[in-house]
């Protein structure tokens, strides 16, 4: 799985993800904005778990089994134009705000807000097509989740 992903992300012109490339692309999506800020707490990594368990039905042990695969190649996936746009095709464009609040979860989860965290999720929406009013109706969805 791990070599099909990184060398669908390296063809200029990627293919459609299949099943489970789509999770382990967006298990690598929530690990990137965790360690954004260069704090990557345990809190963030027990959200990932979660949202990982629920957004695919997965047991806590398969979810954190792909998160850790994630944390592994997250590295090796430099070009966030490249993923994100892969992501793009996998994802349809109702399922993305859900994307972006499944990220909002994991900015917040920590609750310390860091401008790199916020940077990067404005450039992810961005480059996913999610407008600016859905990302901030999104975080404040999450944020009532987390009060």
């Amino acid at each position: 799985m791990l070599k099909n992903l990184l060398s669908l992300l390296n063809e200029p012109e990627p293919e459609p993800l299949g099943e489970e490339d789509s999770k382990l692309a967006l298990a690598v999506l929530l690990v990137r904005v965790g360690r954004s800020d260069d704090d990557y707490a345990d809190v963030e990594k027990q959200r990932t778990d979660h949202i990982l368990a629920r957004r695919f039905g997965l047991s806590p042990e398969q979810a954190e089994a792909l998160r850790l695969e994630a944390e592994s190649i997250e590295g090796e996936v430099a070009d966030n134009v490249s993923f994100t746009r892969t992501l793009k095709r996998a994802v349809p464009i109702e399922e993305r705000v859900g994307l972006i609040e499944a990220l909002w979860e994991i900015v917040l989860s920590d609750e310390q807000r860091d401008y790199t965290e916020d940077g990067y999720l404005r450039l992810v929406c961005r480059l996913l097509g999610v407008n600016d009013r859905d990302s901030a109706l999104a975080r404040r969805r999450v944020a009532r989740k987390f009060k």
